[in-house]
């Protein structure tokens, strides 16, 4: 897969997010998607799809942003890095690609849903999350 673009190209919808695997650790990926996978309070849910190819694992953002075809079909790229699961919160790196390709910001987790939703409906930009970060660049939630 690394000398390939990932399969973004193809979906039959924007409204989605794709989640992609680069940590080795199975145990903290299992824990990322039952995070991303279990409803907020208030019932909402992020709309993504998982790639996981072994051939992934370890690469890093720069080599990540080099695999995104010209036109991906998705406005928002999410990986599930070691630097993620290495934070309790799990911060995953989610990467713009549409308003401002390449912009990046870490989301914890349970927040993830947040920004999808946003983004998927036209509600709100990426920049306004990007903006929204704690001291240490990661975003909470509003």
């Amino acid at each position: 897969m690394p000398n390939e673009k990932l399969p973004l190209a193809d979906a039959p919808t924007n409204e989605w997010a794709a989640v992609l695997r680069t940590t080795a650790d199975d145990d903290a990926w299992k824990k990322v998607r039952r995070t991303i996978g279990t409803p907020s309070s208030d019932g909402f849910l992020a709309a993504v799809e998982y790639f996981e190819e072994p051939g992934l694992r370890g690469l890093t953002p720069e080599q990540v942003l080099a695999l995104i075809p010209d036109k991906p079909r998705c406005s928002l790229l999410v990986v599930v890095d070691d630097a993620a699961v290495a934070s309790s919160e799990m911060s995953l790196l989610c990467i713009d690609l549409w308003d401002e390709p390449g912009r990046t910001v870490r989301v914890i987790a349970a927040e993830l849903w947040g920004i999808e939703n946003n983004l998927s409906i036209g509600n709100m930009e990426f920049a306004d999350f990007a903006d929204a970060t704690d001291h240490d660049g990661v975003f909470r939630g509003f």
